[in-house]
């Protein structure tokens, strides 16, 4: 049998078909509940690239903090929203198409820097990829990002605030 077709492979297309489709799902559904069970699907597919890396930690580092911690937070804004059953605008030609060339610019750049890097194993550079160095890493120089990462969800959770507070406005006069 030829080694595309050996069991790591399907396995690893697999996962990849999960990460796509749910993001596919994340940015196609009308409704704003599937929205967020597509980027839930799609960042299961990420925890199963990280598990295929042969990267249990951060597999369920993926799946506590951002589809435990983030999507209950996205669906915690959703009821904070507007009603789902009041009529949505419709979509504007020109937004999708800005939207779509926008998604196709980050994805070239993206694409482009994937094939420019060098990508050398951890194990043949060296370095110390523990559990215990990647704590380290993630108290000491990458904290940062995740003082950001918060300040984002408190900014979003503010801006559903106002929508749910302008919608609420709008539907009493």
């Amino acid at each position: 049998m030829s080694a595309i077709f050996d069991l790591s492979n399907l396995s690893f297309l697999g996962v990849l078909a999960v990460t796509f489709g749910g993001a596919i799902i994340a940015v196609g559904a009308r409704n704003i509940f599937h929205n967020v069970l597509g980027l839930a699907l799609s960042l299961f597919g990420v925890a199963g690239i990280f598990v295929y890396l042969n990267s249990p930690f951060l597999a369920m580092m993926e799946i506590l903090i951002y589809v435990g911690a983030i999507c209950i937070a996205i669906c915690f804004a959703i009821m904070l929203s507007e009603p789902l059953y009041l009529p949505k605008p419709p979509r504007k030609p020109l937004k999708i198409a800005g939207a779509g060339l926008g998604a196709g610019v980050v994805f070239l750049m993206l694409s482009l820097l994937i094939k420019k890097t060098d990508w050398i194993p951890a194990s043949v550079r060296g370095d110390d990829w523990s559990i215990a160095t990647i704590g380290h890493y993630l108290l000491t120089r990458y904290a940062l990002i995740f003082e950001v990462i918060s300040l984002v969800l408190l900014v979003a959770m503010l801006g559903a605030i106002v929508n749910a507070r302008n919608g609420r406005n709008r539907a009493d006069s």
